[in-house]
């Protein structure tokens, strides 16, 4: 049904709208799931319910790995919707420590040859305070272990496992980037499960340099600071976000920054701005321009990134992969080079509303072929 919507009208509609759209309904769904009963019977229908997916990382327990990577919920208004559709966990943002409204519009654009979108949407957001402000109307539970690894106490939240994806703010020179990130590390600390620092987007100018590690390691270094600070008597998880360009050995000198300073994990990867490979017309491509490469054509580079991460780091960080994961099997290599969780989000958009209960069904009937095997 979801296919036939999408050739017949969505496909037609510019891309940045028929997002609009869908994640309009999305919110919908989300408030109906909130009726008493509903979200039982949405769990038992869509929700991954096969203990065997269940995963503890983070110091958090997630029902399942597959999640819906940052930039679907730039302002976290939508996450009961996500959860309910499926999702393992939900990661918000990109969010900044300013608001901003981004580059202009066009800014998203499909390849539907290759299933692909490119983006340069420029952290276009209300502002870090705004989306914590969300996420406590949302009253989201945090779902943290506690001794022997059993779920800790509720807090009186119900609700996903919900990391916050956090960006510089365009406006803010290079040098005060640190205290940019610090800032909206200190907004979002008491409503985020985990805090991801994005270096690696292709649509803010410079960003990308900052994944340096000279350069990465004061960002890193203020934000841990700010999250510590701001939430006494709670370890917030730090993860680093890095991009599927980066030379090899920038990739290792990520991860042993990481390693020195005691981060959480890393999420590769990030949009690539290669165009190589590409099975759309070339005036196509062109007409797209500018910005970040998702879908499948990342999926080699972004397996050979994480393998790189799994052999460098080992066990010592929680890896999460992202970038072209399509299918369960796409899921299951992941798993199986080093991956403790996946994230997709364009496989999201054309695969449909039932494209995270497909792919957890799938990866449930793998991981219990694997344990037996």
């Amino acid at each position: 049904m979801y296919r036939l919507l999408y050739r017949i009208v969505l496909r037609r509609v510019p891309a940045e709208a028929a997002h609009r759209l869908a994640f309009g309904l999305i919110r919908v769904f989300g408030r109906a799931a909130r009726v008493p009963g509903a979200a039982w019977l949405l769990r038992r229908w869509l929700g991954p319910r096969d203990p065997v997916l269940r995963v503890r990382a983070l110091g958090l327990e997630f029902p399942g790995p597959l999640g819906l990577a940052a930039g679907f919920d730039k302002d976290a208004r939508g996450t009961r919707g996500l959860a309910a559709l499926g999702f393992g966990f939900v990661e918000v943002g990109t969010v900044t420590a300013r608001a901003q409204p981004g580059n202009p519009r066009p800014r998203m654009f499909r390849l539907t040859a290759d299933r692909a979108l490119v983006n340069r949407m420029g952290f276009n957001n209300e502002g870090a305070a705004a989306a914590a402000a969300a996420l406590r109307r949302s009253g989201a539970r945090r779902s943290r272990m506690g001794h022997g690894g059993k779920p800790a106490p509720a807090s009186g939240r119900r609700g996903p496992v919900v990391g916050v994806n956090i960006g510089k703010t365009k406006a803010v020179p290079d040098a005060e980037a640190a205290a940019d990130y610090a800032a909206s590390a200190r907004a979002v600390a008491a409503v985020a499960d985990y805090v991801v620092v994005n270096v690696s987007s292709p649509n803010t100018p410079g960003l990308r340099d900052l994944q340096a590690a000279e350069r990465l390691r004061p960002v890193l270094t203020a934000v841990r600071s700010a999250l510590d600070e701001s939430s006494p008597g709670r370890r917030v998880p730090l993860l680093v976000k890095i991009a599927p360009d980066l030379a090899d050995a920038d990739v290792d000198a990520v991860a042993d920054l990481a390693l020195e300073l005691g981060l959480d994990g890393i999420i590769a990867t990030n949009t690539t701005v290669s165009r190589d490979g590409l099975a759309s017309a070339a005036a196509e491509v062109a007409a797209a321009g500018a910005g970040g490469l998702s879908g499948p054509p990342l999926r080699a580079r972004s397996l050979a990134v994480l393998r790189r991460l799994h052999a460098r780091a080992g066990g010592r960080l929680v890896l999460i992969a992202a970038g072209g994961i399509e299918t369960p099997d796409d899921a299951w290599e992941r798993l199986r080079a080093g991956a403790t969780l996946v994230q997709a989000y364009t496989a999201f958009v054309y695969g449909g509303p039932l494209w995270p209960r497909r792919m957890h069904a799938g990866l449930a009937r793998r991981l219990a072929q694997g344990r037996v095997e």
